[in-house]
């Protein structure tokens, strides 16, 4: 029990490293956008003044100070500028290094010859740097361009004074904790505004991190975990205590943005994985446990139960061998069933062929008639010397030997014997089928028939034939009630879902007993030249339940509607 139990730990301790690890993957790429945008941010910000420096670097202005030393004027056209552009002030520096002009009209704001932006400016270059502009601002971040004469000349610079205080106020308290430090160390931009001014502690010191301007160093600790750097932090209520630290250099203004992400949801995220584990693992091995102890139980018992096995395996032996004669006999009368039930289907439809026979007859006989009209006709088309009315006669010869041909077909496919139940039929198919070979017995009835054809193909399981038979049946059912009835409407809707459903509703009528309407020889035409065996529906019934469909009677609004429902084929609800 003590090892499984150790087993477990050292599972769920690597459970929650791995998760841990990929957890901080996650996070530090993340990390690495949200820094990467801001800093973006923080440059698209900052180059704004630059291109703002150059920009008056080149105005003729500044160059007609520089060098006819008249800078009435320009004081005026600075402040402009700086309003315009939120600048914080916008200085003329000759070559000398002194201050010839500026927008808020101070004498000496700064000391700014020595600096080294404005010395790189002066030697022809861009120069950028921060530092602190009193008395305008204790964080102020400078850009310098050169000012050049015609002939290439280095005449002064201009420098774009900008508050970083104005910068960094939009993204105060923005998740997650971001910084900017420059080359020495010290936050110069940030949007915790408790981390401004602080720097990294000296190698010397043996400290890691940042450490406040004035006061003891808060407590910091930095591990490495897969490849990632984490600092453990108490730096107040608004910095994660354990964060991924990321870092991403920003040469272009000097500085390096630095982030700080909270590893808290990585670890809950870890720690339920391996609790997880950790149960599926104590679930099992108690599984187990109780699994062992039921066996041994079972052994005691199994010995027990043998002894009454073998005396209970004579007795069963001999009950098999009398189970095997009535199974094969069983067989044997099911063989015999099917043949039965096979025939009379087979003799269904043919009974159904021969009340269609003379309507059948009728329709053959009239193309026959026609076609011989035709054939005479495009004769004397051809004595007269009108070949092209001779070769419409012929066109029509041979649609309607097509139309021949199509109700043969159907004839042949409806009397010949089918065994397939589960095969992918064609509804539209099969009830087109049903309707040519039942259109002259509807016409002579003089039925109305209300359908609305399929417009694409529609699978379903069964067999073609069986089905045409079940839809010829409902058809010639539904002509032969409406035979005395003042209006005669035949409506066939097919509605297609989950499964398809055709329904035959007729205006006869009705069924006088819908609960025995399935039931072999239970007819209602006794009489006439439709009377029947009353086999009809009940071979209709057996049909449908061999598909895995079902078929149901009912009467609406006066007259009888039949429903048969099918179940899509497989490949087509695949497809579908």
């Amino acid at each position: 029990m003590l090892a499984f139990l150790a087993v477990v730990a050292a599972l769920s301790g690597g459970v929650w490293r791995y998760f841990h690890e990929q957890g901080l993957d996650l996070l530090a790429e993340r990390g690495r956008a949200d820094l990467a945008l801001a800093g973006d941010r923080l440059v698209g910000q900052l180059q704004r003044y630059r291109d703002l420096a150059v920009l008056m670097g080149n105005h003729p202005a500044v160059r007609a100070v520089l060098s006819e030393g008249d800078a009435r004027d320009l004081g005026d056209l600075l402040l402009k500028v700086a309003d315009k552009t939120a600048a914080l002030d916008v200085l003329v520096i000759d070559a000398e290094g002194r201050l010839r002009a500026s927008a808020l009209g101070l004498d000496a704001p700064m000391e700014l010859a020595g600096q080294p932006f404005v010395r790189r400016a002066l030697r022809g270059a861009l120069g950028w740097g921060h530092g602190e502009a009193m008395p305008l601002s204790q964080r102020a971040y400078f850009h310098a361009a050169p000012v050049f004469s015609p002939p290439g000349q280095v005449l002064g610079a201009v420098v774009v004074v900008t508050d970083l205080n104005g910068i960094d106020y939009n993204w105060r308290g923005s998740n997650p904790p971001a910084f900017f430090t420059d080359s020495s160390g010290e936050v110069l931009i940030s949007n915790r505004s408790e981390l401004l001014f602080w720097h990294r502690a000296p190698a010397s010191s043996g400290l890691v991190g940042l450490v406040p301007p004035v006061g003891p160093a808060p407590p910091f600790e930095a591990r490495r975990l897969g490849g990632h750097e984490i600092w453990l932090l108490d730096w107040g209520p608004y910095l994660p205590r354990s964060a991924l630290h990321l870092t991403q250099g920003l040469p272009v203004i000097g500085l390096t943005g630095e982030v700080l992400l909270d590893t808290e949801p990585a670890r809950r995220l870890a720690a339920a994985q391996a609790a997880a584990v950790a149960a599926l693992c104590l679930a099992f091995g108690s599984l187990l446990f109780l699994a062992a102890e039921r066996r041994r139980a079972l052994a005691s018992a199994n010995a027990r139960l043998e002894d009454r096995v073998a005396e209970r395996t004579r007795a069963l032996r001999d009950t098999n061998a009398k189970l095997l004669a009535e199974a094969a006999e069983r067989e044997e009368a099911q063989a015999a069933l099917r043949r039965a039930q096979d025939e009379l289907v087979q003799a269904g439809k043919l009974s159904a062929l021969g009340q269609m026979s003379a309507g059948i007859s009728h329709e053959l006989n009239q193309p026959l008639m026609a076609i011989r009209s035709f054939a005479e006709n495009g004769v004397q088309f051809m004595n007269r010397g009108t070949p092209a009315r001779a070769a419409e006669n012929l066109t029509r010869i041979s649609e309607l030997a097509q139309r021949m041909a199509r109700i043969i077909q159907n004839l042949r496919a409806f009397a010949r014997q089918d065994q397939q139940t589960d095969d992918r039929v064609d509804l539209r198919r099969a009830l087109e089928s049903a309707l040519e070979l039942t259109r002259a017995h509807v016409q002579e009835a003089g039925v109305e028939l209300v359908h609305a054809p399929l417009e694409a193909p529609t699978w379903v399981r069964g067999g073609e034939v069986r089905l045409g038979q079940v839809f010829v049946n409902l058809i010639t059912n539904a002509v032969d009630a409406m035979a005395d009835a003042p209006e005669k409407r035949l409506e066939i809707l097919v509605l297609e879902a989950d499964e398809v459903t055709v329904s035959f509703r007729d205006t006869g009528p009705g069924i006088e007993m819908p609960d025995k309407v399935f039931d072999p020889f239970y007819t209602t035409k006794t009489q006439g030249p439709s009377a029947g065996m009353g086999l009809g529906l009940s071979i209709s019934y057996g049909i449908v339940q061999s598909f895995g469909g079902q078929i149901r009677g009912s009467n609406y609004q006066g007259g009888a509607l039949f429903t048969v429902t099918l179940e899509r084929h497989t490949q087509d609800v695949a497809t579908a």
